[in-house]
């Protein structure tokens, strides 16, 4: 992300120079703190910004004024646009600034962001863009700095997307990965790692790519025990919600439903849960074990997703879910999200690579591992910036470990699922490759059965969601049989 903040410019506004006090927009006002919040503080915008869009709401009424759906529903898409497209539009600003774009100062760089987003991607007109960026830039950086604002943003203005696409970017024959990457907005690598992930052409990869910067539909779960997808969506007006394309637990809002506003979700008995995740729980659920079915494990449980749906399935069988989470306040989260299940479980703080269980105590086990969470960046695109290719071997000794600890806890007969929200081949079939050519007695199930009306899920055996192929996160599940004690 960008660097910390300089001093600010007080340049003074030359005597004689006109005035005009500027309007203090509170959705572009907003979105700057948000991205703010983003850069200083390593947030994640889908955490920072309903709060920040509860505030302004609070801030209207008090003020005798309104902060409506149209207001937030703007200031969503300059946070998250932007965010999206910062690698396109930061190649845009270089060519328009005469110095490097380290050279500015972060909080300019966000207001120039901001204004090319508006000028690039948004139907807003371009001198209504210029304008109002501007006046932001005055009220949160200064007159000063504000006239830099507006030089920049009307040399942006001089043409649109596609022709400073055909400006910074190289042709495709003559660097195909450098030009995906500033024309869809990713770091180089994470296009070559996707590109070796999905393989294929150019055609496979502009659509991932394409893809990650769509805004994702907001999904909802309805947990087996509490409610069902059909009661969810008859308690919502009519036209409020779609069907899941895939999973039966899933209902899709339509767009600008607000998942606070479901009363299932308010009593715990829905969720918000991409259905990737959900076709990975129910996959495991689904698999055939022979004799006892009656102890199952979440090993990395939290935030509690997949373990509330799996407590759900396990409650409906007569099974107990036991949900370990190795951070106290995820476990918090966890022991929330299972609150009012209809059967028996446990919520346990532990590691996952230093069991509090004995080995072969459980008959399905599954880890959900930590990863770069390069399949989500439809959700946190700001992700893809902090991440770096070196943090990738970071999390091999975790994941393994994981795995390898979770085919030791499961009884001879049962099965592992192991999951992660990364199509990254070193996170993935790498992983379970080099777990079992360690660990004696564990062999491949093929997964595709298990996700039956879903096509497009890769060779085998195990099997790959993508976004632009399901609409869902990249996720990945590999299922594995302990054959021997």
């Amino acid at each position: 992300m960008r660097s910390t903040l300089n001093a600010k410019d007080q340049k003074r506004r030359p005597q004689g120079t006109p005035y005009r006090r500027p309007q203090r927009d509170p959705v572009r006002v907003l979105a700057f703190e948000a991205l703010r919040a983003v850069d200083e503080r390593d947030a994640y915008a889908n955490l920072v910004l309903p709060g920040l869009l509860r505030a302004a709401e609070r801030e209207a009424a008090a003020k005798g004024r309104e902060f409506d759906r149209r207001d937030a529903a703007l200031a969503t898409e300059l946070v998250y646009g932007t965010l999206r497209h910062q690698g396109t539009y930061d190649a845009v600003l270089a060519a328009c600034v005469d110095r490097p774009l380290r050279e500015v100062d972060p909080p300019v760089l966000d207001v120039l962001a901001l204004g090319a987003h508006q000028l690039l991607a948004t139907r807003i007109p371009p001198h209504a863009a210029v304008s109002a960026t501007v006046d932001l830039a005055r009220v949160v950086l200064g007159e000063g700095r504000a006239r830099f604002v507006n030089a920049v943003l009307r040399r942006v203005a001089a043409q649109d997307l596609a022709g400073w696409l055909g400006q910074v970017a190289p042709s495709y024959d003559e660097d195909a990965e450098q030009h995906l990457a500033v024309v869809h907005s990713h770091p180089r690598w994470i296009v070559s790692a996707l590109w070796d992930a999905l393989g294929g052409g150019r055609a496979g990869i502009e659509d991932l790519l394409t893809a990650d910067n769509e805004r994702p539909e907001v999904t909802l779960v309805a947990r087996p025990g509490r409610s069902t997808a059909a009661e969810v969506a008859a308690s919502l007006p009519d036209g409020a919600t779609e069907p899941g394309r895939w999973s039966p637990y899933a209902v899709r809002l339509a767009e600008g439903g607000d998942p606070a506003a479901v009363e299932a979700v308010r009593e715990g008995r829905a969720g918000v849960q991409d259905e990737g995740s959900q076709l990975v729980a129910a996959a495991l659920a689904a698999v055939p074990v022979e004799g006892r079915d009656e102890w199952w494990l979440d090993g990395c449980a939290g935030p509690g997703g997949k373990a509330a749906l799996l407590a759900g399935l396990a409650a409906g069988r007569g099974a107990r879910l036991v949900a370990a989470e190795k951070q106290p306040h995820r476990a918090r989260l966890v022991a929330r999200s299972l609150a009012g299940n209809p059967g028996p479980y446990q919520v346990v703080v532990a590691d996952g690579t230093h069991p509090a269980w004995a080995p072969g105590s459980f008959d399905r086990v599954l880890v959900d591992v930590p990863c770069t969470g390069l399949g989500a960046l439809r959700r946190r695109p700001e992700a893809r910036w902090r991440r770096r290719e070196a943090d990738v071997p970071g999390f091999a000794p975790l994941q393994r470990g994981l795995l390898t600890e979770a085919l030791r806890a499961v009884r001879a007969g049962g099965v592992v699922g192991y999951a992660t929200c990364s199509p990254h081949p070193a996170e993935t079939r790498a992983v379970v490759e080099d777990v079992l050519a360690r660990e004696p007695g564990a062999e491949w199930i093929d997964a595709r059965p298990f996700m039956p009306d879903v096509p497009s899920l890769g060779p085998g055996p195990d099997l790959q969601l993508w976004p632009h192929l399901h609409g869902t996160d990249a996720m990945y599940l590999a299922l594995l049989r302990r054959t021997t004690p």
